[in-house]
């Protein structure tokens, strides 16, 4: 094998930061890229490499070693490739920047149970908790980083580890109506984040895509599951998503047919 191979979905969060990591590193040519179709059974060849695991991205280095975990990946490719590093070289920096990383998880977790919640009288215990941990982060970045705008003077390993969450976010945006308030309290988290996702390392994805792709799991179903009265799931690859129309963004309506998705 001449190359690390990292199987993975084009749309996937955790993948796109290896992808906006190499992007950084000047290395994106230095992979293999590998899709998987979720909406399929696994590749048992896969499944064997993995050991029966499902979660994605996955690297398979040169020499068949497989590495799982999106920070763990990343981890990889940063000792592997110090230079040009991403992550903080010194001690404390790196600390801080660790410490931002490790908000990263529950952040992540209210994103996506919003989105994928189903009672409409838990919309706003939703927006309440995003809301709450937005300010977590504007509180962090005011402190260590105030004048942004990111946490250090490029963007590096932090902001690698959250835009791809910034953007993936583009499906509250969508179809909960949720944006980060433009008021003086979240005025740093805000600079952050929109710092982050225009970054020229971080554009494998498009608002357009996300709101596609990501129609399904507003509707409860995540992992290319298929909603009753659907035979296609709209993470399905062909037809492909600029070819399909806008979703309807009412949720509650009740999914649209395959058909209205463009999806045959």
């Amino acid at each position: 094998m001449s190359k690390p191979i990292i199987y993975h979905i084009p749309v996937c969060p955790f993948s796109q930061r290896v992808e906006i990591l190499l992007a950084l590193k000047g290395m994106t040519g230095a992979v293999e890229f590998r899709i998987v179709d979720i909406t399929k059974p696994r590749d048992p060849e896969l499944l064997a490499k993995t050991r029966g695991t499902t979660a994605l991205p996955v690297l398979e280095t040169e020499d068949g070693k497989i590495v799982k975990e999106s920070l763990v990946i990343l981890k990889y490719f940063e000792d592997r490739f110090p230079s040009p590093p991403v992550a903080r070289t010194d001690p404390y920096e790196r600390a801080v920047e660790n410490m931002l990383i490790a908000q990263e998880g529950p952040f992540t977790m209210a994103g996506y149970l919003y989105v994928m919640n189903q009672a409409k009288v838990k919309q706003a215990e939703h927006r309440d908790k995003m809301l709450g941990l937005y300010a977590q982060l504007n509180d962090f970045l005011s402190h260590h980083a105030p004048n942004g705008p990111f946490l250090f003077d490029t963007f590096g390993m932090a902001e690698a580890v959250f835009t791809p969450m910034f953007m993936r976010f583009w499906f509250l945006d969508y179809y909960e109506d949720f944006q980060i308030p433009d008021t003086p309290e979240y005025a740093r988290v805000k600079q952050w984040h929109d710092a982050c996702i225009v970054h020229p390392a971080a554009q494998q994805v498009s608002y357009d895509k996300i709101v596609k792709l990501y129609y399904d799991y507003a509707l409860g179903a995540g992992n290319g599951a298929l909603l009753p009265g659907r035979k296609l799931s709209s993470f399905v690859f062909q037809p492909d998503w600029p070819e399909r129309p806008m979703p309807p963004r009412d949720k509650w309506a009740g999914t649209a047919t395959d058909a209205a998705l463009g999806l045959t």
